[in-house]
C-alpha cells in the first residue's frame, strides 16, 4: 500500500511538472519540484532560490508566487508536500525580500495557516509525519508573528540600538512575541524515529537556527530592561517578571554553553526586581502572573506626575 502511494505521488509530480514545463512557467515548475511527494528529501537550494528570486521583480510577480505556494499548501493532503511547502514559507520569512514577505497571508491571529487539524491517513508513517506538519506550521506562524511585531526577521543586526529607542510597552510586547517562539520549540515531536529522514533533519536544523536568533533577540531586550529598570512602573514590572518566569521555564530546553550569559542576565535582572522599592512596600510584592487591567490603571495613577519618560535609562 505504501509503495502504491509513493508511485501515485511520483506520477502526480511528473504530471504537474510536465504541465508546468509545457506552459513555460519557471516559478511554478521550481515550486512543484521543491514540494514533491518524496517524504525523505528536502527542497533543494536551487528550487528555493528560484522561489525567492520572484521577490526581486514586481509586487504582482511576488504575489503570484506566494499565492501559488499557499494554494499548494492549503490543498494538499500529503504530509510530505505540506512540510516542504512550510519549509518554503520558512525560507521566505527568513531570506525573502520585503515585497515577497509582505505577500504572506498573515491575519494577526493564530492558526492562520489552518493546519492545526492536518491528518495524512494514507499510511502509518504519513500519519506520524502529520504531527510534524501541525507543529511546524505553528512554529512558522509564531515566527512570522514575531517578525511582524519586531519589524524584521529576528536576529537582524542593529537590534540593540533599535531596542534602546522603544517605549517600555513596545519592548515588553516584542519580548513576549519572541518568548512565544521559544516556548513553541519545546513542543517539537520526537525525532528518534526520523533520524535518517533528511526532510525532518532539515526542518530541525532550520528551527535550531531560529532558536539561536530568537534567544539573541531576547538577550538584547533583557539587557535593555536592566538599563531602564528604575523607569518601569509597577504594572510593567509585573509583566516583566511574568516574561522572565516564562523564559526560565525554557532554560533546560535551550541550555548551552553559549547561552549561559543569557540565563545569568535573567537571574540578575530578577534579583534586582525583587529588591526594588516601592514594589515591595506595604506588602505589595511582584506577582508571577500577567498584570490585570486594574494593575495597568493603577500604574497610570502612580506615575501620573512622570508625564515625560525617556525609553532607555542610559539617556537620562
Amino acid at each position: 500500500m505504501t509503495k502504491l502511494k509513493e508511485l501515485i505521488g511520483i506520477m502526480k509530480d511528473k504530471a504537474s511538472q510536465g504541465k508546468a514545463a509545457i506552459l513555460s512557467k519557471r516559478t511554478t515548475l521550481s515550486l512543484l519540484r521543491a514540494t514533491s511527494h518524496d517524504s525523505f528529501a528536502p527542497p533543494t537550494r536551487k528550487h528555493l532560490s528560484t522561489l525567492l528570486s520572484s521577490g526581486d521583480g514586481s509586487r504582482a510577480t511576488a504575489s503570484a508566487a506566494v499565492e501559488l505556494l499557499m494554494d499548494r499548501l492549503q490543498k494538499t493532503q500529503s504530509s510530505a508536500v505540506a512540510l516542504k511547502c512550510l519549509v518554503a514559507v520558512h525560507h521566505v520569512i527568513k531570506h525573502g525580500s520585503f515585497i515577497l514577505r509582505d505577500q504572506l497571508p498573515y491575519s494577526g491571529g493564530r492558526n492562520y495557516l489552518n493546519l492545526s487539524k492536518f491528518r495524512d491517513k494514507s499510511s502509518p508513517a504519513c500519519w506520524e509525519l502529520s504531527s510534524w506538519v501541525r507543529w511546524y506550521a505553528k512554529h512558522v506562524e509564531q515566527l512570522l508573528w514575531a517578525s511582524r511585531i519586531v519589524g524584521f526577521f529576528v536576529g537582524a543586526a542593529a537590534e540593540e540600538e533599535r531596542a534602546s529607542g522603544l517605549a517600555n510597552g513596545e519592548l515588553l510586547r516584542e519580548t513576549e512575541a519572541l518568548l512565544a517562539v521559544v516556548e513553541g520549540m519545546g513542543n517539537m515531536p520526537d525525532t528518534a524515529s526520523w533520524e535518517g529522514n533528511r526532510l525532518v533533519i532539515e526542518i530541525v536544523g532550520l528551527v535550531e537556527e531560529d532558536g539561536v536568533a530568537v534567544l539573541s533577540g531576547v538577550f538584547v531586550r533583557v539587557n535593555e530592561f536592566r538599563e531602564r529598570l528604575g523607569c518601569l512602573s509597577f504594572g510593567e514590572v509585573v509583566e516583566l517578571v511574568y516574561a522572565l518566569n516564562r523564559l526560565e521555564k525554557c532554560k533546560e530546553m535551550m541550555m548551552g554553553a553559549e547561552k549561559q550569559s543569557l540565563w545569568d542576565s535573567v537571574r540578575e535582572l530578577k534579583e534586582k526586581v525583587e529588591k526594588m522599592e516601592p514594589y515591595k512596600e506595604e506588602g505589595k510584592t511582584v506577582s508571577t502572573h500577567r498584570a490585570t487591567k486594574s494593575d495597568r490603571y493603577a500604574l497610570t495613577l502612580l506615575n501620573s506626575v512622570d508625564l515625560v519618560r525617556f525609553p532607555s535609562a542610559r539617556f537620562l
